[in-house]
C-alpha cells in the first residue's frame, strides 16, 4: 500500500512526447512502407516518373529514386533512414536507389506480422544479417567477370550495362546511342577517378539526337567584352595559355593615398599603371600562346590588344572548366605572367567556337592527356534535359564501376529470384524460430521481380510462378522477367546486366536499414517548451515597446 502512495517520477520535461514498445516498431515500419509506395512505381523500363513541384515554384519530373526522395521533404525520423540509404546508393555506385528502397521496405513488411505476434525484433536481426550475408556471397558467386577481353568486347559490354541503367529512364528510347555515348566519355578519362572529369552541358532545343561528345573539353562562351568578334574562332595545334589573374585596369581595392607635389606628376602615375598592363599582356604574347583563358576578367583592352595579334581569349572561365581544360591539354595555372615558360602551356589539335542552338562553345578537341570528356545534351523542354542529365549521370556511374569491378550479373530480376530460392533451400536446413525469418527475408527478394511484373501491366502472379518453377529445375539461374512480351527470359542472353556491386551493395544497405529500424522501440520527441518560447517573444516585444515610449515620452516632456 506504501509503495502505491509513492509520487510520481518526472523524468523527461513537462511537453515531451514518448512512444515505446511494439507498437511504436510496427508505426516505423508502416511509415517505411509509405515511403517505398511512393518509388514502387518508378522501377524498371516500364516505370512512371513523378512530377514534385517545390514551394518555390520548381517543377522537377524525374523516376530517379535518390533524386524522388531527396524532394520530398519527408519528416518522420525512422523513414528518413531510406532517404539516407537512396543517397548512399546514389553516391557509392549510382543505380539501383529505387531498389535499395524498395528491399528495406518489403524486409520490414516480411518482419510486421511476426513482431505484432510478439517475436523479439533481434531474433529477426540476427536472421536478417546472416540472410544478407549469405545472399551476398550468392551474388559473388554468381557474377561473371568480363576481365581480360579485347577493347572492342570490353566496350560492347559496357554499353549493355549503360543500355541496362537506361532503359528504365526517360531516354530509355534513345539507350544504344547514348550507352555507346556514356562508354566513350568513360574511357577517355582513363583510370582517373574524378567524377567532374567528364562534363554534362546542357543547350536547350534540337532533338535527344543532336546530343554529342566531345573528347576534349566544350564550355559556353563567356562573358565578352569590345573587339572579342575580331579574334579568330578557329586554331589548329594552338599553345593554352591558363591565368588566375586580371588582365584589366582596376582601381585600387584599398584606400590608397597618393601625395603630389606637383601636377605634372599626375601623368606620370597614369603612364605607370598603363604600363603594367601593357608589360602583362606582352608577356602573354612573348609566350607563344595562341588561345589565353582567365579565371578572373579579361578587360576591354587586353581583348582588343589580343585580337589586334590574331590571339584568342576569355576571361571569368568557370574554375571547374578551367580545371578540365587544364586536366586535357596539360597545361598548368598560372598566378603570373612572369617567366611562363613552355612546359606550363596547354595544346590540343583543335580549338573552334561553334555554335550549338542559341548558344556558342569554346570546343578544346584531340587533347593530348585526353582525360576529359564532354557530353553536350540536347532536348526539348529544361525538365527533360535535366531528367536526361541524371539518367546519365546513372549510366557513366554504372560503367565506371563496371570497369573497376569487373563482374556482372543477370538483371530482370532473375539474381533476385535466385537468391531468393538459394535462401529458401537454406532455411529448410536450419533448427527453430530463425526458419521462419530467413524464409522471409527470401520472399521479400521476389519484390522486385513482382514489381517489374506490375509496372509493365504485367500478371506479377503467373510471371513469377514461371519464374519459381524456371529457377526450381536449377537450369534457369539466369532467367528473369521479359519486359517485351510479358512473359519471362534469358536475362544474361538478352544483355540485360548490372554491375554485381550495385546488387550487392544495395542488399547490404537495405539488409543494414532494415535491422536499424526494426532494432528502434522508443522515440523521444523533445520539442521546446510552448510556454518558454512565449516568454521570450513577450520579453522581446517589451524590450521594444518600452525602448519607444521612453523615447517618446522624453522628447515629449516639457523643460523647466
Amino acid at each position: 500500500m506504501a509503495s502505491m502512495m509513492q509520487p510520481q517520477i518526472i523524468l523527461l520535461k513537462e511537453g515531451t512526447d514518448t512512444s515505446q514498445g511494439r507498437a511504436q516498431v510496427v508505426s516505423n515500419i508502416n511509415a517505411c512502407t509509405a515511403v517505398a509506395d511512393t518509388v514502387r512505381t518508378t522501377l524498371g523500363p516500364r516505370g512512371m516518373d513523378k512530377l514534385i513541384h517545390d514551394d518555390k515554384g520548381g517543377v522537377t519530373i524525374s523516376n530517379d529514386g535518390a533524386t524522388i526522395m531527396r524532394l520530398l521533404d519527408i519528416v518522420h525520423p525512422a523513414a528518413k533512414i531510406l532517404v539516407d540509404i537512396a543517397r548512399s546508393q546514389d553516391s557509392e555506385v549510382g543505380d539501383g536507389t529505387t531498389t535499395v528502397v524498395l528491399l528495406a521496405a518489403e524486409f520490414l513488411k516480411e518482419a510486421k506480422p511476426y513482431v505484432e505476434d510478439g517475436v523479439h525484433p533481434h531474433s529477426l536481426i540476427r536472421s536478417y544479417r546472416t540472410a544478407g550475408n549469405m545472399a551476398m556471397q550468392r551474388v559473388k558467386e554468381l557474377a561473371v567477370s568480363i576481365e581480360g577481353k579485347s577493347l572492342e568486347e570490353k566496350k560492347s559490354l559496357l554499353a549493355k550495362c549503360a543500355a541496362t541503367t537506361l532503359s528504365s529512364k526517360l531516354i530509355g528510347g534513345e539507350k544504344e546511342f547514348f550507352a555507346s555515348m556514356v562508354v566513350d566519355a568513360v574511357l577517355a578519362i582513363g583510370n582517373d577517378d574524378r567524377l567532374n572529369l567528364i562534363g554534362i552541358k546542357k543547350v536547350p532545343g534540337g532533338t535527344m539526337r543532336d546530343s554529342f561528345l566531345v573528347n576534349g573539353v566544350a564550355f559556353k562562351k563567356t562573358f565578352s567584352y569590345a573587339g572579342f568578334e575580331q579574334q579568330p574562332k578557329k586554331f589548329l595545334n594552338p599553345k593554352i595559355l591558363l591565368l588566375n589573374i586580371e588582365l584589366e585596369l582596376k582601381s585600387e581595392k584599398e584606400n590608397a593615398e597618393i601625395r603630389l607635389s606637383d601636377p605634372l606628376q599626375y601623368q606620370s602615375i597614369v603612364d605607370a599603371e598603363w604600363n603594367i598592363i601593357y608589360d602583362k599582356l606582352d608577356k602573354c604574347v612573348k609566350s607563344g600562346a595562341k588561345i589565353v583563358l582567365s579565371r578572373l576578367a579579361i578587360g576591354d583592352l587586353a581583348t582588343q590588344y589580343f585580337a589586334d595579334r590574331d590571339i584568342f581569349c576569355a576571361g571569368r572561365v568557370t574554375e571547374e572548366d578551367l580545371q578540365r581544360v587544364a586536366a586535357a591539354t596539360g597545361g598548368m595555372v598560372q598566378t603570373s605572367v612572369n617567366n611562363v615558360i613552355d612546359e606550363v602551356l596547354g595544346s590540343c589539335e583543335v580549338f573552334e567556337e561553334k555554335q550549338v542552338g542559341n548558344e556558342r562553345f569554346n570546343i578544346f578537341s584531340g587533347c593530348p592527356s585526353g582525360q576529359t570528356a564532354t557530353i553536350v545534351l540536347r532536348g526539348g523542354a529544361d525538365q527533360f534535359i535535366e531528367e536526361a542529365e541524371r539518367s546519365l549521370h546513372d549510366a557513366i556511374m554504372i560503367v565506371r564501376r563496371a570497369l573497376k569491378n569487373s563482374t556482372v550479373v543477370p538483371g530482370g530480376g532473375a539474381i533476385d529470384m535466385e537468391i531468393s530460392k538459394y535462401l529458401r533451400q537454406h532455411a529448410r536446413t536450419i533448427a527453430g524460430k530463425s526458419q521462419f525469418f530467413v524464409n522471409s527475408f527470401a520472399k521479400a527478394l521476389e519484390v522486385i521481380p513482382r514489381q517489374l511484373c506490375d509496372n509493365a501491366g504485367f500478371d506479377a502472379t503467373d510471371v513469377l510462378n514461371k519464374l519459381r518453377q524456371k529457377h526450381a529445375s536449377g537450369e534457369g539461374a539466369n532467367y528473369g522477367v521479359d519486359i517485351n512480351t510479358g512473359g519471362i527470359a534469358d536475362s544474361f542472353a538478352n544483355f540485360v546486366w548490372e554491375p554485381a556491386v550495385v546488387k550487392i551493395n544495395a542488399i547490404n544497405a537495405a539488409t543494414e536499414a532494415s535491422c536499424l529500424i526494426l532494432s528502434v522501440d522508443e522515440t523521444v520527441k523533445n520539442p521546446k517548451s510552448e510556454s518558454a518560447q512565449g516568454e521570450a517573444a513577450a520579453g522581446a516585444m517589451a524590450g521594444r515597446g518600452g525602448g519607444a515610449m521612453r523615447g517618446r515620452g522624453g522628447r515629449g516632456m516639457r523643460r523647466r
